[in-house]
């Protein structure tokens, strides 16, 4: 139970309005109301949290402030104290980035025949796609159809994403679950083989394949076994600290250090693949992360400063549903299936304030608007939040759902005395998800040839906003692809030769001349939590 008095009594309230509330059906917002909740109440409009960048290939763009200050830091290194003249690693497909994007992209890879080798900051699988948990999205029923997924993921992302990735999102997301399932991913079926799917937000179908509430963890354990079982080498604790280009300019391998001996070492390739994730512990306006701890945008300034162009990196998702209530789980996620199955978002005075099925975008801003206009949240010692009734979903599908649908959840609160089959949980909106990233073709490219990207630092996929599933089913759907035609190209060049950084120089001269210094050192790799001590 809760140890704050004044919570239980809260509670209380929305046990009371459960049965009604239960069975309400709120109506869903209008395109102008959406509009206009965004545009007042989603961080995403804060101008004064944004700069406009002065070098690079996004000059005169506009981004977040903590993020131009490492898109316009100085290298972590002096490009003449590194010697490119004798590798320490020579493969075809260099990977940077072992989550689900990176390790797909190694198992594609490997599968055309080529030498790929994964280099990561941490470990093979921590990533993002380990804590995503709710399902991943394909069309694969016969209510439903790519055509159908196209429409409710292009006008998610407000008709801001590139068409044709879309389309290859879409279109190829049945064959990723096929893939998935005969990898071994344990998707939850009916008894006869059917696999059970349920809506997400925005969605206009049940197409929410998932396992349990732990499916990106289920996702990356089987792609992780995959990649260790072909024996394709993984460089654990490692960072890519720069991209190599070649005398004309085309990606031809990266500076890596060891984060423990902070040894320097040179890998060539014949392509490369930045698959590094999101950005979550950069704590954009201070929100708090569902990310894991690795997730400091450093693809976005590897490939920036190598020449590639970035677009939507001014849009990020807060998970409207965080952890608000307790402290030690602050910022954590919880799962928008929790919504799907049922739950709904009420506020202080136990109403049900929006339709639990809307983007996370609006939701979020709905959530933001009634903790600070309506002045309708739960305080706490971490701030406000709204509940999420969670026993609800007992009520309307029988009790034991909760604990068979929603484990982990159950067991994440249970950890702290709360029992979400009785007791509502409190939520706050969450920095997820980097909408943008570094611009992509359909075929993983980047403005720098021989440069690939794949997963939440590829940008173009989702616009503007991403649907809940999406990103699981991105990180198959590009992380696959970049493996083939990363692969692809690889074959038809030839080992590089003449390694040069003087590309570093070329920005640091950029910087000067535009009288630029931010006094960052990037990129990032890590997060400083430690406090100082006087």
């Amino acid at each position: 139970m809760y140890k704050i008095d004044k919570l239980n009594e809260l509670a209380k309230v929305v046990a009371e309005k459960r049965e009604y509330n239960a069975k309400l059906e709120p109506r869903r917002m209008t395109a102008e109301e959406k509009d206009v909740l965004l545009k007042t109440f989603h961080p995403d409009y804060r101008e004064d949290q944004f700069s406009v960048l002065e070098v690079g290939e996004n000059k005169g763009g506009k981004v977040p402030t903590q993020l131009a200050e490492l898109l316009q830091g100085k290298s972590r290194i002096n490009p003449a104290d590194v010697d490119l003249s004798n590798p320490d690693y020579d493969t075809d497909v260099l990977i940077i980035g072992g989550g689900g994007a990176g390790s797909s992209c190694a198992i594609e890879a490997d599968n055309a025949g080529v030498k790929a080798m994964i280099v990561t900051k941490l470990r093979i699988g921590d990533a993002n796609t380990m804590m995503a948990e709710g399902g991943i999205q394909a069309a694969d029923k016969p209510n439903d159809s790519p055509a159908i997924h196209y429409v409710d993921a292009f006008g998610g992302g407000h008709f801001a994403a590139k068409p044709e990735l879309v389309k290859k999102l879409v279109t190829e997301a049945p064959d990723a679950i096929r893939w998935l399932n005969e990898l071994g991913v344990e998707f939850d079926k009916d008894a006869d083989g059917t696999m059970i799917t349920t809506h997400g937000g925005g969605t206009s179908r049940k197409r929410m394949h998932a396992a349990k509430d732990y499916s990106g963890a289920e996702i990356m354990r089987t792609l992780r076994d995959e990649v260790l079982n072909r024996g394709i080498p993984v460089i654990d604790f490692t960072s890519a600290i720069e991209i190599i280009l070649d005398e004309n300019g085309k990606a031809s391998g990266a500076v890596l250090m060891n984060m423990e001996t902070k040894e320097l070492m040179v890998a060539r390739a014949k392509t490369v693949v930045i698959a590094t994730g999101g950005a979550g512990r950069m704590h954009y306006q201070g929100f708090p992360t569902s990310n894991h701890y690795g997730a400091t945008a450093d693809g976005l300034v590897l490939g920036y400063r190598a020449g590639a162009k970035l677009r939507d990196v001014d849009t990020l998702q807060y998970h409207p549903t965080g952890t608000g209530y307790p402290e030690q789980i602050f910022g954590a996620l919880v799962t928008e299936k929790v919504r799907s199955l049922g739950a709904k978002l009420v506020n202080i005075d136990g109403e049900v304030f929006m339709n639990p099925l809307e983007t996370r975008d609006v939701t979020a801003s709905s959530i933001i608007r009634e903790c600070t206009a309506r002045d309708k949240g739960i305080e706490t010692s971490l701030g406000k939040a709204v509940w999420l009734d969670t026993p609800m979903i007992d009520l309307i599908h029988g009790e034991g759902t909760i604990e068979k649908r929603i484990p982990a959840m159950l067991r994440m609160f249970g950890k702290y005395g709360i029992d979400i089959r009785k007791e509502p949980i409190l939520v706050f909106p969450t920095l997820h998800y980097q909408n943008g990233g570094i611009d992509i073709t359909d075929k993983n490219e980047t403005k720098v040839e021989n440069l690939f990207a794949a997963g939440e630092v590829a940008g173009g996929i989702h616009g503007r906003n991403r649907l809940m599933g999406n990103s699981l089913l991105d990180v198959i759907v590009f992380g696959r692809n970049a493996g083939i035609y990363a692969a692809a190209k690889a074959k038809e060049t030839a080992t590089p030769e003449n390694l040069t950084l003087e590309h570093i120089n070329k920005f640091n001269a950029e910087l000067e001349e535009a009288g630029v210094n931010t006094g960052k050192v990037s990129p990032m790799l890590l997060p400083h939590y430690a406090r100082d001590v006087k």
